[in-house]
């Protein structure tokens, strides 16, 4: 652990941040970025972001530059046009992405001290967010403090609250309309999003089943217009779900990319999803959701919002972190379709 003194950075340097590969673990870095952009106010702020992400940070003032890549060029390709930045602050955990530091010869190499990579990085730091049972937007925060970027012990300050908010652009508000009136759908009707994927693995996914007889419900009772959100390989989890309803949902898994799904479910007066990238996206969109939990932790993951709730059962085995359930299901057997649309209509009503 650093002793506190001088920041580590200049104010003049041209600073990189090397944003995370997924969409949920990207917006749990906002309120770290936001810091750098608070302490280094002058300072050239770049995002080096997969070209899937990078438009998280477009039209949100707080990076001067973004740089989309995808795996189309390699490692060794990349080095030559990050070789202008005076450090880079990796959020990416992975042997890679020090490697691209290190082989780019920038002068101040910042990051977690995982995957093997301590001597690629001259200011390195070791994860404790677990030990501190601390949510993981802390993760990128402590690496501020541990490198001496940033002077404040966030982790443990009871006076900071981090800020992972984000306004949905003109760009992606013109997408959401644009999905919308392709499904005949208008934005300003009360709009419900149900996301009952998860790409991490099936244990993280509540039944399909009761999401129809959730969705049945919304609709009847609350005269809401029911849309399922996923990707493209979700797909199939939307389709189920509509075949067990009685009323017509809108099915948008496959349809929207990252600026259509950001401007959609700002758009919507409440969001009920799986622990999931959305899930994050929902919360740092300040949309009111029911967040409902199976093998994940919700004080690491759960959704950094005052307007959310978690619904998770704490059975004897969870959270187990697992991508399958070796057992019964029992965390997502217990959570019941009426308690998640009471859950639900309590929001819609505040």
């Amino acid at each position: 652990m650093r002793e506190p003194g001088t920041l580590l950075l200049a104010e003049t340097d041209r600073i990189l941040i090397r944003s995370t590969n997924w969409i949920g673990d990207a917006v749990m870095s906002v309120a770290a970025l936001r810091e750098v952009r608070r302490l280094y106010p002058e300072a050239h702020l770049a995002v080096f972001a997969r070209h899937w992400v990078a438009g998280l940070f477009e039209g949100q003032g707080i990076v001067d530059e973004i740089i989309p890549f995808s795996n189309h060029r390699s490692t060794l390709k990349w080095r030559h046009q990050l070789r202008s930045y005076d450090a880079v602050i990796l959020f990416q955990n992975a042997f890679e992405a020090g490697l691209l530091a290190f082989l780019s010869r920038t002068p101040t190499r910042i990051g977690y001290s995982t995957q093997g990579r301590g001597f690629l990085l001259n200011r390195k730091a070791r994860p404790r967010i677990k030990e501190l049972k601390r949510h993981q937007i802390y993760y990128y925060l402590d690496l501020l403090f541990q490198t001496g970027v940033s002077e404040l012990d966030y982790a443990n300050s009871p006076d900071f609250r981090p800020d992972i908010s984000l306004t949905p652009t003109a760009q992606s508000l013109q997408s959401s309309d644009r999905v919308l009136k392709e499904l005949g759908l208008d934005p300003n009707e009360r709009l419900i999003g149900i996301n009952p994927g998860a790409f991490f693995g099936p244990a993280k996914r509540w039944l399909t089943d009761r999401y129809a007889a959730l969705a049945d419900l919304l609709a009847r009772e609350k005269g809401a217009k029911v849309l399922i959100f996923g990707s493209e390989g979700e797909k199939p989890i939307a389709e189920e779900i509509e075949a067990h309803m009685e009323e017509s949902p809108f099915i948008l898994a496959g349809r929207t990319d990252l600026h259509a799904l950001m401007g959609t479910i700002s758009r919507c007066s409440l969001f009920i999803t799986n622990d999931s990238g959305p899930m994050h996206l929902a919360a740092a969109l300040g949309v009111r959701q029911v967040a409902i939990f199976g093998s994940t932790d919700e004080i690491a993951t759960g959704p950094f919002s005052d307007h959310a709730v978690v619904i998770h059962k704490h059975v004897e085995c969870s959270p187990c972190l697992l991508r399958e359930c070796p057992k019964d299901f029992r965390c997502f057997n217990r959570i019941t379709v009426d308690e998640v649309f009471e859950t639900a209509k309590g929001l819609l009503e505040e």
